[in-house]
């Protein structure tokens, strides 16, 4: 398989995505309800720089928050995205917390007497629907059983989820650029590598219909790479096919294309070369346990061909301790 090594890539490219402040506008547009649409005004949309997501959180979760108007007031939307490919049951505590956090900073920056709206956003892609709730109350304990006096004394809020794994075609709104990364976010998460072939060479199909076309390539780039990174689909001949067709479709010598064309091409030889080095040392490892244990069960020969760099480091690093099958299994 080919992977382009970037670190948290669902993160980057949910960031990349939503901190262009027009897609962020027309996500809103689009896909919040129609009643909160109604008191928002998108043109005062302002992004913040806070991040309220633990260290330890940061593997699972991305956050950004916005300033805008409501009903001509200021507040926030906190847009929490869930980026593995399982679902966090507390999450909805999670966002308490976080409210609660935004709370504390604007009460400290404006000195107000009067906490800000915050209307909070989730956005979930995991390979199985949402199926834990979309309130705080769904995780009390004999809420429900609760009388409406009763209800009263208990926090309770609800979210609004965007569960893009149960998202169809006719779902997915907006202008290209968000519909493409919709379409990714559903779709990462597929072991067909021809589902995510046909996302990339639909999006060469649309992507000269963005206004600026240097800006829709821009993004172009953006995609594959989050692709590449977060999916594991992909083989050597599937690289060779997308470049083969991205050279195809658009003109001899664009520069643009045909340096996304050079990066696949690239980690494609990347891999290839520690694909190549790793079965290199495997070669030397086996002949160096040949001369030393004279037979060795084919089983273990082959275990030790599929052996990763760093405990194929780690056998020659201790060869001198290994005298027998035994010795060696213990490091396999």
């Amino acid at each position: 398989m080919i992977i382009i090594h970037i670190q948290n890539p669902h993160d980057k490219f949910f960031k990349e995505t939503f901190h262009n402040i027009t897609v962020t506008k027309e996500f809103l547009v689009h896909y919040l309800p129609a009643h909160i649409v109604d008191i928002i005004d998108v043109e005062t949309l302002e992004p913040q720089k806070d991040s309220f997501i633990n260290e330890h959180l940061k593997e699972v979760f991305s956050d950004l928050l916005f300033k805008v108007e409501m009903n001509q007031k200021v507040g926030y939307l906190y847009l929490l995205f869930e980026h593995k490919s399982f679902q966090s049951p507390t999450v909805a505590v999670q966002l308490l917390q976080y409210m609660c956090d935004i709370w504390k900073t604007a009460a400290h920056q404006h000195k107000s007497a009067k906490l800000p709206l915050i209307i909070p956003l989730v956005i979930y892609h995991g390979k199985n629907p949402w199926h834990t709730g979309e309130s705080l109350a769904d995780l009390i304990e004999g809420f429900d059983l609760l009388s409406e006096a009763m209800k009263s004394y208990t926090p309770n809020f609800n979210y609004i989820l965007f569960d893009v794994s149960t998202f169809s075609d006719a779902d997915i709104l907006g202008p290209i650029e968000l519909r493409l990364s919709f379409t990714a976010l559903r779709d990462i998460h597929s072991d067909d590598p021809k589902i995510l072939k046909q996302m990339i060479y639909h999006a060469i199909d649309v992507i000269y219909t963005v206004d600026m076309k240097d800006v829709g390539l821009a993004y172009f780039e953006t995609l594959i790479r989050y692709i590449f990174s977060a999916s594991g689909a992909f083989s050597k001949h599937d690289i060779h096919d997308i470049v083969k067709t991205l050279e195809q479709a658009y003109p001899k010598g664009s520069d643009v294309v045909m340096t996304i064309a050079d990066i696949l091409r690239e980690e494609g030889l990347e891999q290839g070369l520690e694909q190549g080095l790793k079965q290199g040392m495997a070669k030397a490892l086996h002949k160096m346990l040949t001369m030393k244990l004279n037979e060795i069960p084919e089983a273990t020969i082959q275990h030790v061909y599929q052996l990763d760099e760093a405990r194929i480091n780690t056998i020659i690093e201790h060869f001198d301790e290994i005298e027998t099958i035994d010795d060696l299994n213990n490091y396999l």
